[in-house]
């Protein structure tokens, strides 16, 4: 839980958890997300430097999408294809080699809250012989939380950067209770 030095390899990822403007100061904000752009950025050089690849997931979603209010679901409209809000914030870093970038809820009817649902990273991480994956981004209690337990359950070995993540928190507690169905799992939290 604590600092660690890390050796990084051809074999580890980094895996940018929904860092897009909606979530960051717009129609479904984040309390903090903006906050921990420098330290997800330090990450991004870190793993860049070391030759690891880096994954961005989106919310990329339909007009009509099952998560939105007006469709019966549980959130404000947000990260609607091809609109500004769900672009990346312009803070955030991405480099020019070695990055994928993972479109998630693209069906208007499937609400996919890991990068792992209804994508092809598991593909690309396994092409790439990955084997470890370090998670940061938002939001601790959602995509964050679904993105590292789908990791684990597909074998991986999954740490999450703890001071580059944020919850939503709708319920008090909700971040910390992800934190803690994340270790069950089999999830390491580590500050590098």
């Amino acid at each position: 839980m604590g600092r660690l030095e890390l050796a990084l390899g051809v074999k580890d990822a980094l895996i940018v958890v929904d860092m897009q403007k909606d979530f960051i100061e717009g129609s479904l904000r984040v309390e903090g997300a903006l906050g921990i752009i420098p330290k997800v950025n330090r990450y991004v050089e870190f793993f860049s430097e070391n030759g690891c690849c880096i994954f961005y997931t989106r919310d990329w979603h339909p007009e009509n999408h099952i998560s939105f209010v007006d469709n019966g679901g549980p959130w404000p409209k947000h990260c609607v294809a091809g609109t500004e809000g769900a672009s990346f914030h312009p803070q955030l870093l991405i480099p020019a080699d070695n990055v994928f970038i993972i479109s998630k809820g693209t069906d208007p009817g499937f609400d996919a809250y890991s990068g792992f649902q209804g994508t092809i990273l598991d593909q690309l991480l396994r092409e790439r012989g990955i084997k470890r994956l370090f998670v940061c981004g938002v939001a601790t209690d959602y995509c964050v939380k679904h993105t590292v337990i789908g990791g684990l359950n597909l074998g991986y070995q999954v740490f999450v950067l703890l001071d580059a993540i944020r919850g939503v928190d709708v319920r008090e507690g909700d971040s910390e209770r992800a934190l803690a169905e994340m270790y069950e799992a089999g999830a390491v939290g580590i500050e590098l």
